[in-house]
């Protein structure tokens, strides 16, 4: 995928699960959130490759401001980080995790015909505790997303697949222009491997079609071969891959 489209991805990325917080160092993004921990909404996001000024006084700069968040410092390296950045943080022995691959899929491609007409939750709350549930999270994060989902400008479907009064399925889908993407798909433990993550998808992808968008993007770390497996069926493919970069601790 060409820079061009990496820069399209990762700003309707930014737009779709939004930071409390964006400070800018350069074409440095420091996103902070500190009603919650994920590292995508508290991260240093390099979005140009050859933005090398100065790195190692600006690497300190933004350890010290997740230093007043109490968080370690931490950096987001997609294709549009530059080498000189990672071979720096390597130096210091910054460890590496959570390698994730970003998908993409025509929706023209995509099977939709048997996709259920769902309609949207409009209730957060309700959408958050169902969402905790499936995927037995801990329930003090629920501020948290709840400022966040909340905080989503684009056009959002919250989806929620229930058995009885119990859910056992979840997504989100943002719908940004032409793009759809996909954000806390889940499925209770229980039930996995019955085709609940993709009736939910596709219901929120035909939910977005017609809204107006036209192509469908995910994040899912490459840990994740299930999900990745079941997402290469649907017909979504690797766009690019972004890893994290953590301080080791002192």
């Amino acid at each position: 995928m060409q820079l061009a489209q990496i820069r399209q991805f990762e700003a309707v990325g930014f737009r779709s699960w939004p930071a409390s917080s964006v400070h800018y160092d350069g074409s440095w993004a420091i996103r902070m959130t500190a009603s919650h921990p994920s590292k995508r909404l508290n991260s240093v996001n390099p979005l140009d490759p050859g933005d090398t000024d100065n790195m190692e006084q600006r690497v300190t700069r933004a350890a010290q401001r997740f230093g007043a968040y109490g968080r370690p410092p931490i950096f987001r390296q997609s294709p549009l980080a530059p080498e000189a950045l990672d071979s720096y943080l390597n130096e210091l022995g910054w460890i590496r995790l959570d390698e994730s691959m970003v998908m993409a899929a025509d929706l023209s491609e995509i099977e939709l015909g048997d996709a259920l007409d769902q309609i949207p939750l409009k209730d957060i709350g309700r959408f958050i505790d169902a969402a905790l549930e499936v995927q037995n999270d801990d329930p003090a994060l629920k501020p948290g997303l709840f400022e966040v989902i909340n905080a989503i400008r684009p056009s959002k479907g919250l989806f929620v697949i229930e058995e009885g009064a119990l859910p056992v399925s979840t997504a989100i889908c943002v719908q940004d222009g032409a793009l759809a993407g996909l954000f806390n798909i889940g499925t209770a433990a229980s039930r996995r491997r019955v085709g609940l993550g993709r009736t939910i998808i596709k219901s929120a992808l035909k939910w977005a079609l017609q809204q107006g968008a036209m192509k469908a993007w995910l994040q899912v770390e490459m840990a994740n071969t299930g999900a990745i497996a079941l997402y290469e069926q649907m017909g979504f493919r690797e766009a690019y891959r972004y890893a994290y970069r953590r301080a080791p601790e002192t």
